[in-house]
């Protein structure tokens, strides 16, 4: 008998400039948290085109998608789930290097994050941020051939 799952992908962009990075702030269910801009991808939508969008939502900017620096697996067991869900969860988030090209930083609109801000780096570790950040964070240094760290 195979294990009974939900799956969801989801496209984040890793975007450093000026010795800063990117950030939105996510706050949903009770938690929060810094995070990359970035999120779960729509039906039949290309992860570079659901970047763009989520980048754009939830900062305002307009962005350029480079390379795919890697992909993070994120896990969560039933009962653990933001949703309520009686089911585990895996997340596929790809993490794609990404140049802002135009548009102004501004806060999104009914969604998950409250506010985007450049973030410096060496500030980074007395923030409260999801695990996500520091994963790709390692993907954009080490750039694994095969997209994964060990």
């Amino acid at each position: 008998m195979s294990v009974q799952f939900d799956t969801r992908p989801a496209a984040y962009g890793v975007i450093i400039r000026d010795g800063a990075i990117l950030l939105a702030y996510w706050k949903q269910g009770g938690k929060e948290g810094w995070t990359l801009p970035g999120g779960g991808l729509d039906l039949a939508e290309h992860p570079v085109d659901g970047c763009q969008r989520e980048i754009f939502e939830e900062t305002g900017y307009l962005a350029e998608i480079g390379t795919m620096v890697g992909i993070d697996v994120g896990y969560w067991p039933a009962g653990t789930r933001l949703d309520g869900a009686d089911r585990d969860f895996q997340s596929l988030r790809l993490v794609y290097e990404a140049t802002v090209t135009g548009g102004e930083l501004r806060p999104e609109v009914d969604g998950s994050t409250t506010h985007a801000a450049w973030i410096p780096l060496d500030e980074l570790g007395g923030l409260n941020r999801v695990s996500l950040v520091d994963e790709a964070l390692r993907l954009y240094r080490e750039r694994p051939v095969n997209g994964k760290i060990s």
